[in-house]
C-alpha cells in the first residue's frame, strides 16, 4: 500500500491538473497543515482533566499539544482570563499525511453510521473543517484509560483558492464525503 503522500504525487497532481486545465503542477493545491483542537469546559473546575486529555491529544497526533488559555474573562461561565480551555497541536509535513491516512483509513471507517463527511463544510478559502465526536476511534486511545468521552476538532488547510478546488484535492486524497 502506497503512502498518502506519493499517490498526491503520482496520481493526484496529473488529475488535477487535467480536471482545472492547470498551466503548471505547481498551480495544484497543496496541503498546508492539519489542526486538531479540543476544548474543555470542565477544566475551569479542574485542571487535572485537561492533562489527561492533552495526553490522549499527544497520542492520537504524536506531538506534544499546546495548552490554550481563555482569551478573556466571561463572568456566565466562571471563566477567568488566562485560564486553560483546551488544547490543539498543528502538524505539517510528514506528521500531517501520517495523521491523515490514520483518519481515513483506520478512524472513519471506526465511527459508528458514518455515511460520510459533510461536504460544506469548506470556509470558502479551501479549508475544511470537520468534527469528531468520540476520540476512541483512534486506535492510539486506550479504551480502559478513557475517564470521559470528548470530541475533537479537525481543521485541514490548502492552498486551493476556493471551496470547489479544495473539495476535488480532498476527494482525490481519500477523505469521504456525503453523496445526496
Amino acid at each position: 500500500m502506497s503512502s498518502l503522500r506519493e499517490t498526491y504525487t503520482k496520481k493526484i497532481i496529473p488529475a488535477l491538473v487535467n480536471e482545472f486545465k492547470y498551466k503548471s503542477p505547481m498551480q495544484v493545491p497543496r496541503l498546508e497543515k492539519v489542526v486538531l483542537n479540543l476544548s474543555i469546559s470542565e477544566a475551569t473546575q479542574n485542571a487535572k482533566v485537561l492533562d489527561v486529555a492533552a495526553q490522549e491529544l499527544a497520542a492520537i497526533s504524536g506531538q506534544r499539544p499546546v495548552i490554550r488559555r481563555a482569551k478573556k474573562s466571561i463572568s456566565n461561565f466562571k471563566l477567568r482570563q488566562g485560564m486553560p480551555i483546551g488544547a490543539s497541536v498543528t502538524l505539517r509535513k510528514a506528521r500531517m499525511y501520517d495523521f491523515l491516512e490514520r483518519f481515513i483509513r483506520v478512524a472513519l471507517p471506526r465511527v459508528r453510521d458514518f455515511k460520510g463527511l459533510n461536504g460544506n463544510s469548506f470556509d470558502g478559502r479551501g479549508n475544511y473543517s470537520c468534527g469528531i465526536k468520540e476520540q476512541i476511534v483512534f486506535p492510539e486511545v486506550n479504551y480502559e484509560k478513557v475517564d470521559k468521552i470528548r470530541g475533537l476538532s479537525i481543521t485541514i488547510c490548502t492552498t486551493a483558492k476556493n471551496d470547489q478546488e479544495s473539495k476535488a484535492l480532498l476527494t482525490a486524497l481519500g477523505i469521504p464525503f456525503k453523496t445526496k
